[in-house]
Formats: C-alpha cells, sequence, structure tokens
C-alpha cells in the first residue's frame, strides 16, 4: 500500500521472548561423586551381563514375540560371520493411507497466469455467458456461474502498472488510472462529478447523479429531515450506487453502508468503489433476493437508480422490506421524485412521471408504509415498528397477501415473492418487533436480540460474549505474528470467509478498515442476522462458487475452519484459486484449520506462489488447529506480452 516501504513476509516469525534460567551451581562432597561412579558401573557391569549370557529362568519369565518386517527386495545379506548383517533399509513400509494420494506426492502443481484478458474477470457475472439469459427484468445481469468444466485453473493478473491503493483516508479521494484503466465514466458522468482523470490518477470528487455539489452536502440535507447522528442508524443499503460516494461519505458519521450495483454499461463502478476503500459488492435487484437476511438495514437509500419500483406488483420494493428492520427509512431522489421541475431533463412525459410516483405512493401504503416527507428532491418513507395495525388493515385490504411461513432469512437463490414478510410477533401497538437495537457504538456488544430471544439455534448470550473475548485474544495474537496488521492504514478491505458471530470484525472495530463477513450457506447455523444486529455488514455466499466481486477487492482474508467446512464438498484448489483472484498483490491471508488440512493448504499456496508459514495455535503447539500465515507476491501482467503469457514479480 501507498506509503508504506516494508513488504511483511509470512516466513518472517516473530521474535520469541527469551528467556534465562540461572542455575545454582553447589560443590558436590566426596561421598556423593563415589556414589553416582559406583552407580554407573554397576549398570554396565549388568548390561555386560545381560548380553554375554541368558536370563535366569524361573517362574516369573517373560515371553518376546518377534513380529517379522516386510523383506526389501534390494537387501543383501552375506553369511560370512556368526549373525545376518543387512544393509540399513530407509524405505517406507507402514504408510498411512490418504483418500487424496496426490496429497502424498512431494511436488507442487504450479498454476500458471491467466491471459491478460482475464484482469477484470469476474466468473459468475460474465458479460459473455450472462448473454445466455433473459433479459426479462435483468435476470441476465443475475449471478451465472460456470459449469465445473469451465472454471479457470490459473492465477488472475494485475494489470501493468498495478500499484498497492491509497491508504485510507487518501483512497476515499484519490485512486491509481493503472489499477482500474478506465476513461468511460470520465466522459459519461463528466457533468455529476463522479470521478476525474487527472494524470495518471483519478480523482472522486463526490458527486452523484442527485448530488453533483458533492455526497457530503446531500447527506446534510437527509440529515435535516431524519436523525442521522444518535446512533439509531447504523447499517444503510445503496441500491444502484454508482462509485459509492454516498456510502464513502456516510462513514465519517458512522454509518455502515453495503453499495451494490450490476456490471453493466457504467463500466467497472463497483469497482472504482472497492479501490476508494469503501465496501461494496455486483449485485442486481431483478428475480432473486438479495443476499442479506431479513431485518438487516436501518436505511435503503436510492438515488436515480433505475429500479422500476412500482412494476411487477412491487416485488422489488416487498424485498425492500424484508431487509429493513422494523422502524428503518427508505430514501428515494430522482425520477419520479419533483418530476414537475425535471421532466423535461428526464426526457419523459409528466403523464408518464406522475403516474410512476402514484405506483411507488401506492405499494408503499400496501406495505404499511407512512411517508414522512417530500422536500426539494428528496421523499423519506418509514416502515411501521411492527405488523399489530397492519394485520388489522388486512381486513379490508389484502394486497400484498402475508407470505405464508418461510425462513425470511433465506436468500442465496431464492425467488422474489409478491407477498409481505411477517415481523414478529409483538404483544402491543408500541413494541418494537424483532427487539429494540441499541443503538452505536454500544450496539456492537450489546447482546443481539435474535440471540436474547433465543431465535439462533444453540447460541446463548454466554457462548456471544464468550466468542468477543476469544477473538480479541485471537487478533492480538495475529497481529504479533503480522504486525503490519497493527500499522494505521497498511490494510483497508478485509474478508471474513466464515463469520460466525463476527467476531473477528468486532475486534477490529477501533482499527481504519472495514470488514466483509460472510456466512456460508452451508454452515450449520445461520448467524448473518445476529451480525447485522451488531451494526456490521455482511452477506450470505457457498464458496464453492465464485464471490460477488472484481479481482484484487480485499487486502486480507480470513479463513477459519473455511476447508474443513467444505471437506467433500467442493475442490480446495478452487476456493484458493478464487481467494487468489480477490486478494491484492501483497495482499495476506490468515487460515486456522486443522494441521492435515493446512498441509494440504499450504502445499497449493506454494503453487500460487504465495509465501507462507505455519504457526503454532495462540494456546500453543499441543493444539491440533494450526494457523497459516501467507502472503501474495506483486505480480502483474508483462508490459509488452498482450496474451499475458508471462508475468512480472517484484
Amino acid at each position: 500500500m501507498a506509503g508504506f516501504d516494508s513488504p511483511y513476509y509470512a516466513t518472517s516469525k516473530p521474535l520469541k521472548p527469551t528467556t534465562t534460567s540461572s542455575i545454582s551451581s553447589k560443590k558436590g562432597t566426596l561421598f556423593s561423586l563415589a556414589f553416582i561412579l559406583c552407580l554407573c558401573s554397576l549398570s554396565y557391569l549388568l548390561g555386560l551381563w545381560q548380553h554375554g549370557g541368558s536370563p535366569t529362568t524361573g517362574a516369573a519369565s517373560s515371553k518376546i514375540i518377534s513380529l517379522p518386517c516386510i523383506q526389501n527386495a534390494n537387501t543383501t545379506t552375506t553369511s560370512s560371520s556368526r549373525t545376518t548383517s543387512e544393509t540399513l533399509d530407509f524405505s517406507t513400509h507402514h504408510v498411512a493411507h490418504s483418500d487424496d494420494d496426490e496429497s502424498l506426492l512431494p511436488l507442487v502443481k504450479i498454476y500458471p497466469s491467466c491471459n491478460v484478458k482475464y484482469s477484470e474477470y469476474t466468473p459468475c457475472e460474465d458479460q459473455r455467458r450472462s448473454l445466455k439469459f433473459k433479459r426479462d427484468r435483468l435476470i441476465y445481469r443475475e449471478r451465472h456461474c460456470p459449469e465445473k468444466q469451465e472454471l479457470l485453473k490459473c492465477r488472475v493478473p494485475a494489470p501493468y502498472g498495478y500499484k498497492n491503493p491509497f491508504p485510507w483516508p487518501k483512497s476515499r479521494d484519490l485512486g491509481w488510472f493503472a489499477n482500474v484503466p478506465h476513461k468511460e465514466l470520465t466522459v459519461e458522468k463528466a457533468g455529476q462529478n463522479w470521478i476525474r482523470y487527472e494524470g495518471k490518477r483519478f480523482r472522486f470528487p463526490g458527486g452523484g447523479t442527485m448530488f453533483p455539489h458533492g455526497a457530503d452536502a446531500y447527506i446534510d440535507d437527509i440529515g435535516k429531515l431524519i436523525n442521522l447522528k444518535d446512533g439509531s442508524i447504523r447499517t444503510a443499503i445503496d441500491t444502484g450506487c454508482g462509485v459509492a460516494s454516498w456510502g464513502a461519505y456516510l462513514l465519517s458519521r458512522n454509518i455502515l453502508t453495503m453499495s451494490f450495483a450490476p456490471r453493466d454499461t457504467h463500466e467497472a463502478q463497483v469497482q472504482f468503489a472497492l479501490e476508494r476503500g469503501v465496501p461494496a459488492m455486483l449485485g442486481v435487484l431483478a428475480s432473486k433476493r438479495l443476499p442479506y437476511p431479513s431485518r438487516a438495514f436501518d436505511m435503503a437509500h436510492c438515488s436515480r437508480c433505475l429500479i422500476p419500483w412500482g412494476q411487477y406488483d412491487g416485488v422489488y420494493l416487498i424485498e425492500v422490506d424484508r431487509l429493513l428492520r422494523a422502524g428503518g427509512y427508505w430514501i428515494l431522489s430522482g425520477p419520479p421524485i419533483r418530476w414537475r421541475k425535471y421532466w423535461q431533463g428526464w426526457q419523459r412525459t409528466k403523464e408518464e412521471l406522475r403516474d410512476e410516483q402514484t405506483h411507488i405512493e401506492r405499494v408503499a401504503r400496501s406495505l404499511g408504509w407512512k411517508k414522512l416527507v417530500e422536500k426539494d428532491d428528496i421523499s423519506i418513507w418509514q416502515k411501521p415498528i411492527n405488523n399489530f395495525n397492519c394485520k388489522l388493515n388486512r381486513k379490508f385490504n389484502r394486497n400484498p397477501p402475508f407470505c405464508l411461513p418461510q425462513d425470511p432469512d433465506k436468500a442465496w437463490y431464492t425467488n422474489l415473492e409478491t407477498c409481505l414478510t411477517h415481523l414478529p410477533e409483538v404483544s402491543d401497538d408500541q413494541e418494537t418487533a424483532g427487539g429494540k437495537l441499541a443503538k452505536w457504538p454500544e450496539r456492537l456488544n450489546a447482546i443481539p436480540p435474535r440471540i436474547r430471544k433465543g431465535t439462533v439455534n444453540g447460541i446463548t448470550a454466554d457462548i456471544f460474549q464468550q466468542d468477543s473475548e476469544i477473538w480479541k485474544r485471537r487478533l492480538s495474537y495475529y497481529k504479533t505474528v503480522n504486525n503490519q496488521l497493527g500499522q494505521h492504514g497498511r490494510y483497508r478491505n478485509i474478508l471474513d470467509m466464515s463469520a460466525y458471530l463476527g467476531g473477528f470484525a468486532a475486534a477490529l472495530i477501533d482499527d481504519p478498515v472495514w470488514v466483509m463477513n460472510v456466512v456460508p450457506v452451508e454452515a450449520q447455523v445461520n448467524t448473518l442476522g445476529v451480525i447485522y444486529e451488531r451494526g456490521l455488514i455482511g452477506t450470505y455466499q457457498s464458496w464453492c462458487e465464485a464471490m460477488s466481486t472484481y479481482p484484487r477487492t480485499y487486502d486480507v482474508i480470513h479463513a477459519a475452519s473455511v476447508f474443513s467446512l467444505y471437506q467433500d464438498r467442493c475442490e480446495m484448489e478452487d476456493i484458493l484459486l478464487e481467494m487468489d483472484r480477490i486478494l491484492r498483490p501483497e495482499g495476506s491471508v490468515i487460515f486456522r484449520d486443522d494441521v492435515v488440512i493446512l498441509v494440504k493448504v499450504k502445499k497449493i499456496t506454494d503453487g500460487l506462489n504465495w509465501d507462507s508459514q505455519v504457526v503454532d495455535h495462540e494456546d500453543g503447539p499441543l493444539s491440533r488447529e494450526k494457523l497459516l500465515f501467507a502472503v501474495k507476491l506483486h505480480w502483474t501482467a508483462p508490459a509488452s506480452d498482450a496474451t499475458g503469457s508471462g508475468s512480472t514479480t517484484s
């Protein structure tokens, strides 16, 4: 990362504290020395007697059983003396059998560089593959992952000239052109202050389509309408985020935003967001639920995001309703809001825009939302704190109907439905469904309502608190092995591949980083709702597939027991190749797993040209669980070879 000259090497062991022990020497007496000498002499004579004669036969005689060894074909025998003399046999005869014969081979499989055309490859949002799917409702822009036989078995290269991004907070405003070599948005959005090209760098002025004068001023306008300062709003989602300036400037207000947009004609918009050090993912509202649990966000936002909110029976607003907490806010700016002023600039008729707003208002009312305000370019609605009154109103209007009993947190390839997700039951109309959340920052360590109410199988308040303490201790240990984890600004974007209760991210809360907390869909317990109730963010993911993000997204990847979870589910090499794709050059990886698994992992990472070392568990060498610290070396596509068959390494 810019500004840090000392690279971190995984094989540089931390200095162990030296201990000195003072041994007090005492003068022995002549009698004690003589006694020891006698004992040694007696032992020696006894040994000679045993080898020269036979043991005395008696009632307690023992029987010695000799087990034959496997005869080595290369053994030579001579009979020139009384005993048979054999050459020493160093061959192995008693071998532990393994289901994976390759794990016994000493050779390391070397993974070549992919063609440079794959430098921005997103396997599950591949633009060529997407053309096979329906364009209706933008289904072709959803996740469509490659079949097993289509998976790349090579390392995705960084573009030539790639540099580590600027450290946060400088990265919010500046990025290297070589890292994302696209100028399209500088032309297309020139009048909206999204992004500017300045020599070898991009500058992000903080503008947007509906806030050309800057996201800061726009957020201040929102703050005049709802309270953004008291800690009641902590998590937000930005649909159709552009280069994520709204989320970038909310960070200074302690509001953490999940920004998403599809991979579309706005070239590299999400990639720019990630280069800036802002949380973002590839995603689209189409036919599937977004990969987040119900009641995850305090606030949802759309600024000219071009989502047809009033169409398809309001299915997209129904999905926003699922994602919003009880009492959460939905903010809309851009078409059709204030259409009387902008209709000509939007090149649409007054009638069309009026009808669009009428449909949105109708869907919002059917969800029980209250319109708080429409001022200038901004409209804000609020979701009710429970379904108490909504159920009473359903006697007269049942559209949309309540969903049949289902898991509202299930959101991995789950179809959208035109039914209203039930909020948890309440005893009266003043109670907040699901439980009232503490304000930030108390929210981080308060017992989450899902745990407090016993709705997360097997997770108690004691387990939650113990987990938080465990991860504080583990992070402290990590920083003794990789001291750059403690350097301000060295790392920014962090991925936790199996986050459980979000303890790792919580332990990092005082560092200038953000963590994408992944709960694998194969995990025994779905804890992503708990993570959001702590004021953190994350997503569902199966690591048998690629993540919805660009190459070189993360500075650090944390993988605790990931490969134990995916044993017999998918190939270890494919997961590690995906990790290599989304890890930045000179990025770090921390694996925690059984030692046998880590030996196999290390063999593959050696083939990926990572620098790595197995380290003892923080509790000491007797634990079977070990740590593997690894660093991806800095290498790029070559300057002159357009085919990408070579690479440059530093």
